[in-house]
């Protein structure tokens, strides 16, 4: 310490303390006050109705999907004209006046249920196809038996397609119709025409799998890794529960946990619980697919690509699509997760017509055919291509 510091003394320390009377210090600047009681309460109003609005949302949800397969689906009138174990054919009722000379077959595929093209009044395929002046048929698969493993492509083509096509050539008196397929109905559909095409006057294919060595999809790259040879000969029928399986991969966050969060977000919106509910339906109501069936789908069709290779058999018959001349439809969504676009573009340089057109359209695979998009952009065009030839 240098000499000239020195410690305060304590006449020093009491000198600088404030004299009786003198005003107080200033302070460094406003107190921070607690919350008022009345604000707390509110706030804690406002948490607990959060939590009430949730749960009644929470409890509403639990008990709509409990009720999802009861919710209307494929309510377009229509009569059974012809049924056995493999199928039923319907044909619809007119909703205005016949325009259209040439009856539409349309053929489902063998995945799901058909009732898709026809899921709401507002948004159904086969409603806008009548509404067009179209005599619609519809062929509705039924679920393979466990004595159906061995049921193939030839049985389905050559044997219920053909059955169904001259069974509505009879009923309507005509020598020929248009052939309609969706997804595997579409690549059926193609099949039929390679090889029977003296019935078919038009041929328009929805997302067709054809070149599936270009398909980049989820299921595209798990089908070029199946031993569907052991799957067939262990499990018979491929079971609903694995196919649901596979869907649940291609999205699996949107599938498992967004949907189910956008549907709590919008419960009290009927049109949007409505269009959910009959979606989800549609999901899960999926059937088993006959043993021999799905392994020709996964090993002739995705891994050997047999069907672009025009080597593809149905019982003794080679599909050649380069046979097919009848003028051709083939309509792709761009944003298909299922069928990659590129899967289903080369049939139109396939095939040896010269009549054909491409129609691509930005939407994916179900948003195609059961969607306002659909309504608005995709049937206009696709009814105004077949009317011109259907006459």
């Amino acid at each position: 310490m240098n000499a000239q510091e020195t410690l305060p003394t304590s006449s020093s320390i009491s000198d600088q303390r404030p004299q009786a009377g003198a005003p107080a210090p200033a302070t460094a600047g406003p107190q921070q006050q607690p919350a008022t009681a009345p604000a707390a309460v509110a706030a804690a109003k406002k948490e607990l109705d959060e939590l009430q609005e949730n749960y009644r949302r929470l409890e509403k949800v639990r008990a709509i999907l409990h009720k999802a397969a009861t919710v209307p689906v494929g309510q377009t009138p229509h009569e059974v004209v012809a049924e056995n174990r493999a199928y039923r054919l319907l044909h619809y009722q007119p909703v205005v006046s016949k325009t259209a000379k040439t009856p539409i077959l349309t053929v489902y595929a063998l995945i799901n249920k058909s009732y898709v093209l026809d899921l709401q009044p507002d948004k159904s395929w086969i409603r806008s196809l009548l509404s067009q002046g179209f005599d619609v048929y519809l062929i509705d698969w039924k679920e393979p038996a466990a004595v159906d493993k061995y049921m193939s492509f030839d049985d389905y083509v050559n044997g219920h397609i053909d059955d169904c096509v001259e069974t509505v050539l009879k009923k309507t008196r005509e020598d020929k119709l248009t052939l309609h397929g969706y997804c595997m109905g579409a690549t059926m559909s193609a099949m039929y025409t390679a090889l029977h095409q003296e019935k078919v006057r038009n041929l328009a294919t929805l997302a067709p799998v054809i070149d599936a060595e270009r398909d980049s999809t989820v299921i595209g790259n798990m089908a070029k890794n199946m031993d569907v040879d052991k799957m067939r000969d262990t499990i018979g029928n491929f079971p609903p529960e694995q196919l649901y399986a596979c869907y649940s991969a291609l999205k699996p966050f949107k599938q498992g946990v967004a949907k189910y969060f956008n549907l709590v977000q919008n419960i009290d919106n009927e049109s949007f619980v409505g269009n959910f509910l009959r979606i989800e339906k549609w999901l899960y109501d999926t059937p088993a697919i006959a043993g021999e069936t799905f392994r020709q789908w996964i090993s002739d069709i995705y891994q050997k690509n047999l069907l672009a290779k025009n080597e593809f058999m149905l019982g003794d018959l080679v599909v050649d699509l380069s046979r097919i001349t009848v003028p051709l439809l083939n309509i792709v969504a761009d944003e298909d997760h299922l069928v990659s676009p590129e899967c289903s573009v080369p049939l139109n340089d396939m095939v040896s017509s010269q009549d054909k057109r491409l129609m691509r359209f930005h939407t994916g695979h179900v948003g195609l055919i059961a969607s306002s998009y659909s309504q608005n952009n995709v049937l206009p065009k696709v009814g105004q291509w077949l009317k011109a030839r259907s006459q």
